[in-house]
């Protein structure tokens, strides 16, 4: 079981290696498909702090709802168009002998479905992750980014989700560091005055 588990861990691991490959026709930006699950965990449990459900499930749907990709790749509503994916059975074959299969296969279930409140706040945090990478594009001049952010917005189920949205449109995204009010940046760290 070890054994397996390992292996496991090691495919897992190929996320950080495989890209998401919407940046290619957006024109600018790259990230990973683990970057992208680690900060969709994060949004996720934000989204359902304060809600009544399951947010143990909303996490863990945040973080699992891509790792067929470790088989499949990402591909991008382009490449969606054209190749049949059979995410179920690199589900199977990646999940086959494990303890965890069965509550893996369902998570993802019921993220594809998108029909409990849970599922709906993790594919919100999968679209809110976008939406930040997104600004940041916009930020430094990528046109398109604009246009993907109005229907990524389009693709939201909650109004929480929606305000959040509305508010990293009219945020820039150094906000959290770059204080502008701050007598630091004229005197600095040093000052003697």
């Amino acid at each position: 079981m070890i054994e397996r588990m390992v292996k496991f861990l090691f495919e897992a691991g190929i996320l950080k290696e495989t890209p998401r490959t919407g940046y290619r026709f957006l024109g600018s930006g790259s990230e990973s498909v683990a970057d992208h699950c680690f900060r969709t965990a994060i949004i996720g449990y934000c989204l359902s702090f304060d809600e009544d459900l399951n947010r143990h499930k909303v996490i863990l749907m945040c973080l699992f709802h891509d790792i067929a990709e470790a088989r499949t790749g990402d591909h991008n509503y382009v490449y969606q168009k054209y190749v049949d994916i059979n995410e179920k059975k690199a589900l199977e074959d990646q999940l086959k002998s494990l303890p965890f299969k069965d509550e893996i296969m369902e998570l993802i279930n019921e993220f594809n479905d998108a029909i409990t409140m849970e599922a709906k706040i993790a594919r919100d945090a999968d679209q809110l992750d976008m939406i930040l990478e997104l600004k940041k594009q916009m930020e430094i001049g990528n046109n398109n980014a604009k246009d993907w952010i109005y229907y990524a917005i389009k693709r939201l189920f909650t109004d929480k989700a929606k305000l959040i949205a509305d508010q990293i449109v009219n945020s820039h995204s150094s906000d959290w560091w770059f204080t502008k009010d701050s007598n630091w940046w004229i005197r600095g760290k040093y000052s003697l005055s």
